[in-house]
C-alpha cells in the first residue's frame, strides 16, 4: 500500500479509502490511486487483515447441481458479485447431492477459516451444527433444513398459482403437474412448507378455486434431474411420455422447473404435438426459458436477488448487525410462446 501511495502522490489513508470504497475521495485522487494499483498489481493483504480482525474475508458457497441446473450458476454469479463489491472472496464447493461430499466441503470451509457459509440448497442439519460449533454462521438460499439458519427464498406458492391461473384463463381444464416429490425433499425440522409442498399445494388450490378437480393421473412427481448424469431433461421426458399415453391426456403441463420443461418439450416434439397449438407448457425459474423453441412461458425467480440477499445475510451475521431471519422475494409470470388457448377437440 505504501508503494501505491507513493506512486499516486497521496497518503496511505487515501489509498485505503479508495480500496474500501469508504469516505470521501476526490475523483482526481481516485484516478491516481486506481492507476497506481494497476501499475503495481497491488492486491490487499487479506491474511494480514484477517490477523487484525480474526476474519478471512472469505465466504463459502455450497451448491448441489451447478453442472446441471443454470439456476445455481446464476445464484453463484450474484453471490460473487456482491462479495467482490464488499471486499470478500468466495470459495465454491459443489456436492452433487451427496451428504458425505457436503460434509467434506464443510470441513474444507472450516479449514480455510471462512467467515460464513451459504447453502444454495437445503443444508444437512448436522453440517449446520458443525459450522455453528466452529463459530461460522450458515445461510440457506431457496431451501431450508434447520430453524437456526437464516433463509432467503421466493414465494413459490404465489408463483405456482399464477401459472395455474394463466392456463385456466386460456381455457385449459386438463392441466398436468410435473414436479418434485415432497417426500424426496423433506424439511420437517423447520416447520416451513417445502418448495415442493408450496408448488403442488398451489396447483391443487388453483384448480379447485376455478371449479376444477385435479386428475391424479395428471400429477407426475419425482426428482428434477439425475444429479449424476442427467443434463438432457430425462425426468421431464419420461413424465411427458406417460402423460401422452393417457386416454385423455392433458391440454397443458405445468412443469415446476425449466430443466423439467426441457424434457417435456422434447417428448412432445417426438410425439408430434405442437406447442402451444396442441398443448401448452409452463415452466418455473426463467433460466433457460428464453432460449428454448418455442420460447417458454415460465415463472421467473429473481435469481440475482436471491444471491445478493444471501450474501447480505451472511455479512450481517459476520458483523453482528440486524437482519431479518427470513426474506421472501416475489416471483412473476413471463408469458412467451409456449402457452395458448386450449385446443377444442371435443370436451376439454
Amino acid at each position: 500500500m505504501i508503494e501505491v501511495a507513493r506512486l499516486a502522490g497521496v497518503s496511505t489513508a487515501t489509498v485505503n479509502r479508495v480500496l474500501k470504497q469508504q469516505g470521501y475521495v476526490s475523483e482526481e485522487a481516485r484516478r491516481k490511486v486506481e492507476a497506481a494499483v494497476a501499475a503495481t498489481s497491488y492486491r490487499p493483504n487479506v491474511v494480514a487483515r484477517g490477523l487484525r480482525t480474526r476474519r478471512s474475508s472469505t465466504i463459502g458457497l455450497m451448491l448441489t447441481a451447478i453442472t446441471v441446473n443454470p439456476f445455481f450458476v446464476g445464484v453463484a454469479h450474484a453471490v460473487e458479485a456482491a462479495a467482490i463489491a464488499a471486499g470478500y472472496r468466495v470459495v465454491i464447493f459443489n456436492h452433487g447431492g451427496h451428504e458425505d461430499y457436503e460434509r467434506h466441503g464443510v470441513e474444507a470451509f472450516i479449514a480455510q477459516r471462512v467467515d460464513a457459509v451459504l447453502f444454495c440448497t437445503a443444508a444437512s442439519p448436522r453440517n449446520v451444527e458443525i459450522l455453528a460449533a466452529a463459530g461460522i454462521p450458515a445461510i440457506e438460499i431457496e431451501r431450508s433444513s434447520t430453524p437456526s439458519a437464516s433463509f432467503v427464498r421466493v414465494d413459490n406458492y404465489v408463483g405456482a398459482r399464477a401459472a395455474i391461473d394463466h392456463l385456466v384463463g386460456l381455457g385449459h381444464e386438463r392441466i398436468a403437474f410435473v414436479g418434485g416429490d415432497p417426500g424426496l425433499y423433506p424439511q420437517d425440522a423447520t416447520r416451513r412448507r417445502s418448495v415442493e409442498e408450496d408448488r403442488l399445494g398451489a396447483y391443487h388450490d388453483g384448480m379447485r378455486a376455478h371449479g376444477l378437480v385435479p386428475n391424479p393421473a395428471h400429477i407426475r412427481l419425482g426428482q428434477y434431474y439425475d444429479l449424476a448424469n442427467d443434463v438432457s431433461g430425462r425426468e421431464g421426458r419420461q413424465h411427458a411420455e406417460a402423460l401422452m399415453e393417457l386416454a385423455r391426456p392433458p391440454t397443458a403441463i405445468f412443469s415446476t422447473c425449466d430443466i423439467l420443461a426441457v424434457g417435456v418439450l422434447q417428448a412432445l416434439y417426438k410425439a408430434g404435438k405442437r406447442v402451444p397449438q396442441d398443448i401448452s407448457v409452463v415452466g418455473f425459474d426463467d433460466t433457460l426459458a428464453a432460449y428454448l423453441a418455442p420460447q417458454l412461458t415460465t415463472v421467473a425467480q429473481p435469481v440475482a436477488a436471491l444471491g445478493r440477499h444471501g450474501f447480505d445475510m451472511a455479512l450481517a451475521a459476520i458483523e453482528s448487525t440486524e437482519m431479518p431471519n427470513e426474506i421472501v422475494l416475489a416471483t412473476h409470470l413471463v408469458i412467451r410462446q409456449s402457452t395458448g388457448p386450449a385446443a377444442r377437440t371435443g370436451s376439454n
